[in-house]
Order: structure tokens, then sequence, then C-alpha cells
């Protein structure tokens, strides 16, 4: 390598950055597709999950608090895959495959556990479709910018 050719920088890693990126922009690109697929009442419906039906006709303090929840579930779910990583190393070696797999993972959690210990006891029966655009969502937009983040920033 020659002294004018360009190198990639060296970065420390930074675990606060990794979960910090990968939550935010996974709970983003979710959040954008809840949007899409069933409207601007999302956060209304996951702050529900919290405080209950009720929520459903909250105001604006309700609609902000299901944007910070979801936020951090996000960043919880980006702490955990970076958290688990520390151990299993391959987890950022193969980040795209794993991440694919952690979307899997998250929302099985999410509609096996979350969803009906919540508020809204929130369980089956699933339509196929709807299974497939939720998988495909949690793999995409969610494990994938995650295990991105954690490989980019904590390594």
């Amino acid at each position: 390598m020659s002294a004018t050719s360009t190198a990639l920088p060296v970065h420390e890693a930074n675990p606060v950055l990794a979960i910090f990126v990968g939550g935010l922009i996974a709970g983003a690109l979710d959040l954008t597709a809840a949007y899409v697929l069933y409207g601007p009442g999302v956060p209304r419906a996951i702050a529900a999950g919290l405080l209950g039906r009720s929520a459903m006709q909250g105001g604006n303090g309700t609609y902000a608090l299901g944007i910070l929840l979801h936020f951090f579930v996000a960043c919880s779910a980006a702490a955990i895959y970076y958290a688990v990583s520390r151990k299993l190393g391959f987890m950022t070696e193969h980040a795209v495959v794993c991440g694919v797999f952690y979307g899997i993972a998250v929302f099985l959690v999410m509609n096996l556990i979350v969803l009906p210990l919540s508020a809204l006891h929130a369980k089956g029966p699933y339509q196929f479709a709807g299974l497939v655009k939720g998988l495909l969502i949690h793999m995409i937009l969610i494990g994938l910018p995650i295990a991105l983040s954690v490989r980019r920033f904590a390594r």
C-alpha cells in the first residue's frame, strides 16, 4: 500500500453508538412501515400496550408516549444484540445472516411474549399474509440495521 492510497479509518469500538444508531434506524424504519401499513394511529396502539385500550383515544401525550416506547423497544433490541455479540463473535463477522435471523427472533418475542403480556393481551389467530409481512419487516428493517450497526461501531 502506498503512502497516497486511502485506507479506511481505524476507530475504537463504541457500544453506545452501536446500540443507539442501530436502535434509531431500526425504530424509524419499522415505525415508517407501520404508518404505511396501518395508518398514523400506530403510536397510540403502542402506548395502549402499556396503558390499555383506552389509550387508543388518547391525545398528543399518548401519541408521544407510543413513539418513545417504540424507540425504547428498538434500542433494547439493539442492546441485546450487542451484548450477545460480545460472546458470539460470529454475530459481527456474519452480520447480514445473523441480522436476518435476529429479526425473526425479535418478531417471535414480540408476538409470542410481549404482545400477549401487554395491556392489550394481543394474540392470534394470525393471518398468513400478516405473518409474512411482519417477518419480512422484522428481518430487513429491524434485524439488519441493528446487526450492521453493531458490526460497524462495536468491533
